[in-house]
């Protein structure tokens, strides 16, 4: 049988290539002659810079910054040359993503996007002629003023005076923007986004909504960081004649994906479609007889754009099937089998805790692997059966 393993990474527990290395295991426990085709993904987040570089034989260059808290962090991006073109990539998820938050001290209210800012300084200072940011797995939600506060972006307060926001709970108190400061150079570069296309900045849907709980936020805290947020747009508005209120990837990783638009002039572009300039899967699909593929969790959000949605939408292409595995099913999942997904399900075999989730995520895979290839071996070897009896009924 010839398979091919499509999986993202498992937050805060698995890189892909990790999770594809895990999953091939299971499948080679079965049958070691099924052939196996392994290709990680990433969607602009945890993983990012080390599967661009690695595609493009580039080179990891590590540097310090100020991580989400405010506390100095060891954190890199990534230097590859192309057509004559030096490109920086930058991965927001290794400066200021969750991982990056110690558990105690998670709260968007309180956490900073300054160490991106600082990251694309750097890069600049490497003489990048050209930027690519992937955008995921953030632990912030400050709509990138701290970005912006690194680039010399000045933020004032209603007397006119300069203010230093320190994260999304202090940007109802910008009452003015001041981008004469800005580094001269972003001017000269040119910088793309990959992001969630479907990620909005403000509304009921907007990112303090959907993702501030996740990132450690209370009811109170979600109400005053969307809040917050709007206020933010309408000051892009106001001093930038930017509405990004509403724009197609705006809220990507707590409203960053608006602040390099709204300061820095970026392009947002869907991170399936970044990625896609980098990876082919098509043809392997395409001479698949199964696809597998999996990410940390599965749910009503998965259609918009997550990497096993993706990946089922261009195997039914070619008509090829799909399983899924996630750490855990969340809310409303049966909508992934309108998306092209035929089976899913949880790694995760009894009642555990996260700790030993995180710990124990690789040996589940294996197994769940394992069993779900015995499971099709077994509807194979029934059909086989029933064409035999129909054959020899006629």
């Amino acid at each position: 049988m010839r398979i091919v393993v499509v999986p993202s990474g498992f937050k805060e527990s698995l890189s892909a290539e990790e999770v594809g290395h895990s999953i091939t295991k299971g499948i080679k426990k079965v049958d070691s002659s099924h052939q196996v085709t392994t290709i990680p993904m990433v969607d602009g987040g945890e993983g990012f810079v080390d599967t661009i570089i690695k595609l493009k034989e580039g080179s990891k260059i590590k540097n310090h910054v100020m991580g989400p808290v405010g506390i100095p962090t060891e954190s890199f991006f990534g230097i590859f040359v192309e057509n004559g073109v030096k490109t920086a990539v930058i991965e927001m998820a290794a400066i200021a993503g969750l991982r990056q938050v110690p558990k105690d001290m998670r709260n968007p209210i309180n956490t900073t996007t300054f160490g991106v800012g600082e990251t694309i300084i750097k890069a600049l200072d490497s003489g990048a002629e050209r930027i690519l940011i992937g955008c995921g797995d953030s632990g912030t939600s400050d709509g990138g003023v701290g970005m912006a506060q690194a680039l010399g972006v000045k933020f004032l307060n209603k007397h006119g005076n300069e203010i230093f926001i320190n994260g999304g709970g202090e940007i109802d108190r910008i009452h003015g923007v001041d981008m004469r400061y800005i580094d001269a150079r972003i001017h000269l570069v040119n910088i793309d986004v990959a992001v969630n296309w479907t990620n909005l900045l403000c509304g009921n849907k907007g990112v303090a909504r959907v993702y501030g709980p996740q990132k450690g936020a209370s009811p109170r805290d979600v109400e005053k960081l969307s809040n917050n947020l709007e206020h933010l747009a309408r000051l892009i508005k106001r001093f930038k004649n930017k509405d990004v209120s509403l724009m197609s990837g705006g809220g990507a990783s707590g409203g960053l994906g608006a602040g390099l638009y709204g300061f820095l002039n970026a392009r947002l572009h869907p991170r399936f479609e970044i990625i896609m300039k980098y990876i082919e899967i098509s043809d392997a699909i395409k001479n698949a007889d199964l696809v597998i593929t999996a990410e940390g969790c599965i749910d009503f959000q998965t259609p918009n754009g997550k990497i096993p949605s993706e990946v089922a939408r261009i195997a039914k292409i070619h008509g090829k099937p799909v399983i899924a595995f996630a750490g855990t099913i969340g809310h409303n999942a049966k909508i992934n089998y309108q998306s092209g997904i035929d089976a899913f399900s949880s790694i995760i075999p009894e009642p555990t805790t996260l700790e030993n989730s995180i710990l124990d995520a690789d040996k589940w895979l294996e197994n769940c692997s394992e069993n779900a290839l015995r499971h099709i071996l077994i509807g194979i070897n029934l059909g086989n059966q029933m064409y035999k009896i129909k054959d020899a009924v006629q």
